[in-house]
């Protein structure tokens, strides 16, 4: 699944509540944001051990990806995404969200073909929701307090 909007619109909030669903229905579940979720296989890169890492993730059915386009990925980083993205690919689910439209996701992985492989791997057996409105954290201030702060 894929939750796509701008920010407060609750898209992590819909992807925890997935995710404690998954978990109470007996699942293995992890949640992180997009570089933590980087941070885990540059380590295990690091110490030569990425593909027993992406083997020990994949034995969770399912891993929850917060705030996928907030920070731009260096080329490395990006590569690293894709490959944790990959390994799962058809093995076991994924939830993402994002601020950005996936025409953007070029400019946060540093390379539209890697962004392009991802997205596609990503949206062939997804759910994609496009949320709108306003920002829920916002919702009870005024264009006045905005702009003053």
């Amino acid at each position: 699944m894929v939750l796509l909007g701008p920010p407060g619109t609750g898209k992590t909030h819909l992807a925890v509540g997935i995710g404690i669903r998954a978990a109470r229905a007996g699942h293995r579940v992890l949640f992180d944001t997009a570089t933590g979720w980087v941070s885990r296989p540059a380590e295990a890169h690091d110490r030569g051990r990425l593909p027993q890492e992406l083997a020990k993730l994949r034995r969770y059915k399912l891993l929850i990806v917060d705030e996928v386009g907030y920070i731009p990925f260096d080329q490395d980083s990006a590569n690293l995404f894709f490959q944790l993205v990959s390994s799962r690919y058809e093995h076991a689910s994924l939830v993402l969200t994002s601020n950005l439209a996936f025409s953007r996701w070029g400019e946060v992985f540093s390379d539209a073909t890697v962004a392009s492989a991802m997205i596609d791997r990503i949206v062939h057996h997804a759910e994609v929701l496009n949320l709108t409105g306003s920002s829920y954290r916002l919702r009870n201030k005024t264009r006045t307090q905005l702009q003053a702060q």
